[in-house]
């Protein structure tokens, strides 16, 4: 994958010295959806930033000031045994909770959708997000996305204090290519 910038972000590929920075956002995850990717020491973690620069799903979101690792977002093609869906891509992001409220999480996706949609020529995006997680719904909406519906007690990524799964609310986002453009025309055009 080509790196890209946004006004304060690199995003590029993981490097295999990322393990501490992963660590940091992937020891305790703050959302149920990554608890599966905990990392439980540094071993750990450099083992998965080994694993992550070798795909271009997983992309680094690095501050350009230092080039610390502060989160990543992924797109990752729809798969399918039927039909050509390559063009449908899920995509999230998970930010260390260090650098919350400043901004870098719309400025990250953004940058990951206009790529999507303009480079890799993907047509529609959609995502998952746990029913309560505030704040990535308002980024959902925040970048256009549309909620096209609720899937009820759809997963379990914890169990309750008797062992057994909770299964949790998801929500389904997604904006496709036609409507991102209109969007992104609109927030060029000075209003009358």
């Amino acid at each position: 994958m080509k790196p890209f910038e946004t006004e304060r972000l690199r995003i590029r590929n993981f490097e295999p010295h990322d393990g501490a920075d992963l660590l940091a956002y992937l020891h305790q995850p703050t959302s149920h959806c990554f608890m599966a990717l905990a990392l439980a020491d540094l071993d750990a973690a450099r083992s998965e930033a080994r694993a992550r620069s070798s795909s271009d799903d997983y992309l680094a979101i690095c501050l350009k000031d230092g080039g610390r690792v502060i989160g990543d977002v992924f797109g990752v093609a729809e798969p399918s045994d039927t039909v050509d869906q390559s063009d449908t891509v899920a995509v999230g992001w998970n930010l260390n909770p260090h650098f919350g409220k400043a901004g870098y999480a719309i400025e990250a996706a953004r940058g990951l959708f206009a790529d999507l949609f303009s480079v890799r020529n993907a047509r529609r995006l959609y995502a998952y997000v746990d029913e309560g997680n505030a704040a990535s719904e308002r980024l959902c909406e925040r970048l256009g996305m549309r909620q096209e519906g609720v899937f009820r007690e759809y997963v379990s990524f914890v169990n309750d204090a008797h062992g057994k799964p909770v299964f949790e609310n998801t929500k389904q986002y997604a904006i496709l290519r036609h409507e991102w453009t209109r969007g992104a025309d609109a927030s060029r055009t000075p209003a009358p």
